[in-house]
């Protein structure tokens, strides 16, 4: 069973490099998951699908974790997210735009596996920057 600390960064490394399929390592098959801009999802196999469209999007996606603290059941985390929006993804659409924001996580773990996520981003500064 993994340390509560460990499943965030875990769980992003996973999907900046694609690793799908190790998505049920770190996530309940019940996982909801609350996300801007109307990706937020519910269940396992929905989530993988929402990191493949932001896959086919955002190719080049990182989440640097700069901060991660756990306290019984519940981790928080800060983190930096870059990459290059190369197609449609959520309510954004600027092509061919490099971007770099803040975001923050707040998970809920259950028997080693996030139960529940909150995504939250700071979505006024990523429109900025993707501005046409």
């Amino acid at each position: 069973m993994r340390e509560p600390k460990s499943l965030l960064p875990g769980l992003f490394a996973a999907g900046d490099a694609g690793e799908l399929e190790s998505f049920d390592q770190f996530l309940h098959e019940d996982v909801i998951v609350h996300a801007p801009a109307g990706l937020s999802t519910v269940g396992l196999q929905n989530e993988r699908n929402s990191w493949r469209k932001a896959r086919d999007a955002m190719p080049d996606i990182h989440h640097e974790f700069l901060e991660v603290v756990a306290d019984g059941p519940v981790v928080a985390a800060r983190c930096v997210v870059t990459g290059t929006l190369r197609g449609a993804y959520g309510t954004f659409s600027a092509q061919g735009r490099s971007f770099r924001v803040d975001q923050a996580l707040f998970a809920h773990v259950r028997d080693g596996k996030i139960d529940e996520l909150w995504e939250i981003v700071d979505t006024d500064n990523l429109r900025e920057q993707l501005a046409e």
